[in-house]
């Protein structure tokens, strides 16, 4: 349980690079189609890809609906913690009780 947990943390981790290098090219380019034909969308795809065989791993060895929920907890702290780190993105005080609630619920569902 111990590894696949790592392995699920690791692939929310990579699908969150890519969402964040994501918001950057878009936000920079705008979303036209030149923007899908620029080398960084050739990366985009390939970490996400890289990401899917985590996350095929895992649908494989754990229960959709507790691996979903892990996914989705997972990806509100990394998302939260990069876009303060990176893009200087402040929530309010009671969003950031919600992202510790996301906390929790990981490590209810972890070691559940």
């Amino acid at each position: 349980m111990q590894a696949t947990l790592l392995i699920l943390i690791g692939t929310q981790l990579v699908y969150s690079i890519s969402d964040f290098m994501g918001r950057y090219y878009m936000t920079k380019h705008g979303f036209h189609t030149a923007s899908f034909l620029m080398p960084w969308f050739l990366w985009y795809q390939l970490i996400r890809q890289v990401a899917m065989f985590g996350q095929l791993y895992v649908f494989a060895v754990m229960p959709l609906g507790k691996t979903m929920a892990l996914l989705g907890a997972t990806s509100i702290v990394i998302s939260n913690v990069l876009g303060f780190l990176f893009l200087k993105e402040m929530l309010s005080p009671v969003a950031y009780i919600g992202v510790m609630m996301a906390v929790i619920a990981i490590l209810i569902m972890a070691f559940r």
